[in-house]
């Protein structure tokens, strides 16, 4: 083995973050989004075998459990130099009045479990469409429900990052456009008037949306809560691309990765970024083989930052 070689090989072993030097950003496993099924335990073993520097929190887990479990697993996780990337929001808010009542009575628990785990980070998504509401109806009750589950999530320390969906096939799918780009998701967050709630900023939503590294660069490291990592099909136009059919990052260069990794650099951004391309031919992967899919595209998009 030759010294360049070597060099590349030892390099490969260490996390693209710790690799870099260059951004506190972490590469996560979630396992959900690349089809892989896991208990938080079995996660947590995947994300250390495998090079990841975070994992996804499972709140429900967290809550079912006594606090030495919960407490041997943060152990594990400190001995695997491993740290939280973002939970969900267990909260249906898209919904009727009754499924959103529910799921807010439910979320005080779920918010302490993990605030006692040491979790910061919990996130979700819009749908950008309706048959039902227009889009200022949408707006108000979107502010006012995100608000409340803001609001509980705070107490416990809590930073809740929204995620616009981008594709014009979607966002014109039902009879009325909902929010689908950066600047409409900003003018949603200030409505709530609450401090804590910030961006899930998806390379494919940014890309879709027709969004720019301006458009990042306008944001501070508070404003990112989380971050999601795909790129898009090749040969397919901007406005026909189709949510459910993306790619790894990296894979085909059609979405500017390292343009939209390092503006968030730029802001300092210390995010957690997980893969989620929603890709059929990843998922029918066994889990070792999708687990090394996923991660050397993360690192490979890592190594893009300057």
């Amino acid at each position: 083995m030759t010294r360049r070689e070597m060099l590349a090989a030892t390099t490969a072993l260490v996390p693209a973050a710790m690799a870099s030097g260059r951004t506190r950003m972490t590469i996560q496993l979630d396992c959900g989004s690349i089809g892989v099924k896991a208990s938080q335990p079995e996660a947590l073993a995947y994300a250390a075998r495998f090079g990841f520097e975070s994992v996804t929190p499972d709140s429900g887990w967290l809550a079912a459990q006594d606090e030495s479990t919960v407490k041997r697993l943060l152990d594990d996780m400190k001995d695997k130099k491993i740290v939280w990337a973002n939970a969900g929001l267990p909260v249906e808010f898209r919904k009727t009045d009754e499924e959103f009542a529910k799921g807010l009575k439910d979320l005080p628990v779920r918010s302490t479990a993990l605030r006692k785990a040491g979790v910061t980070r919990i996130t979700t998504w819009l749908s950008p469409n309706s048959d039902t509401l227009t889009y200022r109806e949408n707006f108000d009750i979107h502010a006012r429900r995100l608000r409340e589950c803001a609001r509980i999530l705070k107490a416990d320390g809590l930073r809740l990052g929204l995620e616009y969906v981008g594709p014009k096939t979607l966002w014109t799918a039902r009879r009325y456009a909902f929010i689908h780009t950066m600047k409409e998701m900003k003018e949603l967050i200030a409505a709530t008037g609450e401090s804590n709630i910030g961006f899930v900023m998806d390379s494919w939503h940014w890309y879709t949306a027709g969004d720019t590294v301006a458009d990042i660069l306008s944001l501070a490291n508070k404003d990112v809560v989380s971050i999601d990592l795909n790129d898009a099909p090749s040969g397919v136009p901007l406005d026909q691309q189709v949510d459910s059919k993306r790619e790894v990052p990296c894979a085909t260069g059609v979405i500017a990765v390292a343009d939209f990794l390092n503006a968030l650099n730029k802001i300092g951004c210390d995010a957690p970024a997980r893969c989620e391309p929603f890709n059929a031919a990843l998922r029918a992967m066994p889990p070792d083989q999708a687990l090394q899919t996923t991660v050397t595209s993360m690192k490979k998009a890592f190594a893009l930052i300057t």
